[in-house]
């Protein structure tokens, strides 16, 4: 019977989520009371208090259950490979636009944390979060850059440059998702980028055949 019990509170605590999830990404998260909360997840707002003590604990519950997009990315190009540099960071921008494409909570999130809040007093941290991401992702392209041989002293800004296509990419569609595909277009733009690195004697690179 205890069990039972704990599986229902965390039905009830993850439907809270999923409603918060939703409103956040439609109205925002100033003007999303938990009294709209409630009234989404078909839930009381006393539900909510047990389970949260008001939205800010329950906004940072949504956040600690969320991989956001170049966090689940790094994860994959972090992994052990024997493929070329640049066809790995080719793979590794797909995966990252074909995430976006399917993955809808991924989306959301996105939409969140870039359109639909303010950067105010506790909310900070997601912003130190997101900083902190891109702090990851760019260290760990410049490793991938200097693994490719790639000049020491250009692969920081080659790195940084490749990080801004790809994000540059994401918040674009983003605005208007029907104005171009992401996978398609985005792989196009990286191709080229990375052909651009051939200049810089980068081994292992892309060739021009390979770009669609």
């Amino acid at each position: 019977m205890v069990r039972k019990t704990k599986a229902q509170a965390e039905v009830t605590r993850n439907a809270i989520l999923d409603a918060a999830e939703r409103l956040f990404e439609v109205q925002g998260l100033s003007r999303t009371s938990l009294q709209d909360i409630a009234s989404a997840a078909g839930v009381t707002r006393g539900a909510i208090y047990w389970h949260f003590r008001d939205k800010r604990e329950l906004f940072d519950s949504l956040m600690e259950r969320a991989l956001l997009p170049f966090e689940s990315a790094i994860i994959l190009l972090g992994s052990q490979t024997s493929e070329p540099v640049a066809v790995r960071l080719r793979e590794h921008a797909i995966y990252l636009f074909k995430s976006m494409l399917v993955d809808g909570r991924l989306r959301r999130f996105f939409e969140i944390t870039a359109h639909k809040i303010e950067y105010v007093d506790e909310i900070m941290a997601v912003r130190e979060r997101l900083i902190n991401v891109r702090v990851r992702h760019v260290e760990m392209l410049k490793q991938h850059l200097l693994l490719a041989a790639l000049p020491e002293a250009n692969c920081q800004i080659h790195a940084l440059g490749l990080h801004v296509v790809m994000d540059g990419l994401i918040h674009n569609w983003m605005l208007d998702t029907s104005a171009f595909d992401l996978v398609e277009v985005g792989q196009s733009i990286v191709d080229t980028y990375l052909c651009g690195l051939q200049g810089s004697k980068m081994q292992g690179s892309i060739e021009e055949p390979m770009i669609s």
